[in-house]
């Protein structure tokens, strides 16, 4: 028996307030940059071999200060891991420090900022809230992330303008923790590219399909301009096994396509496994005869520290 086009009604899905949930990442538990005259990682560095990954590590390190140098362009991709494990203030540090000339992240990565900046913690337990219902919940994600994004996108932003310009104008309690908010302080440009049906904010009836659309289409074309600048620079994929590695292919093809060869650009997938398009649509296609591509394999909450230590 065929079912029916019929919408499921979202009118009165019950929902609780953010702070009241039990949250997996705090911001107290959260990375701390170190001090800017601390004492220094090179004689560890120095003291690695030149072999397989550790050689990759400094090739890595070395590729980004000289784009840093040469102003040629860092652009990081940030899946959500990389901000409920607690990197936040990591990032925000290389921001301030020059390592970073954009952002771009998926749906979740800017929900579990936004949660930080509004109250200091962020990932909830999906195997307790799912049974009775409340997964996904949280009354202010769902109502003031997709009010940001709805009032944003009307005036002309993208998503990442649009909820950086939120969080600017707000400067909600926990801002100093939030990615975000940092990227809208130093002027930062912040992408958010979506798949409909995969963030916890499209199940609330707040959430605006035609919204979400336009500012994610809107952000691409930003992120196609940001990538066609990398001649010479580096992309870093953090932590995003589908998404981004399939908008980054497809902003290397567009700026191809325009004459722009992204000579000798460097790419770097850094994750706690090996998956297929990362390796596939960041590591090799983008950098074949051109480039060079790396795999970093770690724990983030390990590895993002340490290539920031060995930044400085």
């Amino acid at each position: 028996m065929p079912f029916r086009y019929e919408e499921f009604d979202l009118s009165g899905v019950a929902t609780y307030p953010l702070k009241s949930r039990k949250s997996k990442a705090r911001a107290e538990d959260f990375a701390r940059p170190l001090p800017r005259e601390g004492p220094s990682i090179q004689p560890f560095l120095d003291s690695l071999p030149d072999i397989l990954a550790a050689a990759d590590f400094k090739h890595v390190v070395r590729a980004m200060v000289e784009a840093e140098r040469a102003g040629t362009g860092i652009l990081w991709g940030l899946g959500a891991h990389v901000i409920k494990t607690g990197l936040g203030p990591i990032i925000v540090d290389l921001m301030e420090r020059g390592f970073v000339s954009a952002i771009a992240t998926n749906g979740a990565a800017v929900i579990h900022d936004f949660e930080v900046a509004l109250v200091g913690a962020t990932s909830e337990d999906v195997d307790e809230t799912l049974g009775p219902g409340r997964f996904g919940m949280a009354e202010e994600t769902g109502r003031l992330l997709n009010a940001a994004i709805a009032e944003g996108v009307a005036a002309g932003q993208g998503l990442g303008q649009a909820v950086a310009s939120y969080l600017a104008a707000k400067q909600p309690q926990y801002a100093r923790a939030s990615v975000v908010a940092a990227a809208a302080r130093l002027g930062i440009p912040v992408t958010v590219h979506v798949a409909i049906g995969t963030d916890i904010i499209h199940m609330h009836p707040a959430a605006n399909g035609a919204a979400l659309g336009e500012g994610s289409l809107r952000d691409f074309k930003y992120f196609v301009s940001n990538v066609a600048r990398l001649e010479r620079g580096v992309y870093l994929n953090c932590g995003s096994a589908v998404v981004l590695p399939e908008v980054f292919l497809k902003a290397v093809a567009l700026a191809r396509n325009r004459g722009i060869a992204l000579a000798e650009l460097t790419t770097v997938n850094l994750d706690f496994i090996r998956h297929y398009r990362a390796q596939t649509n960041v590591v090799s296609r983008p950098t074949a005869g051109t480039g060079r591509g790396y795999t970093l394999i770690g724990h983030h909450e390990i590895m993002i520290p340490l290539l920031a230590a060995a930044l400085r």
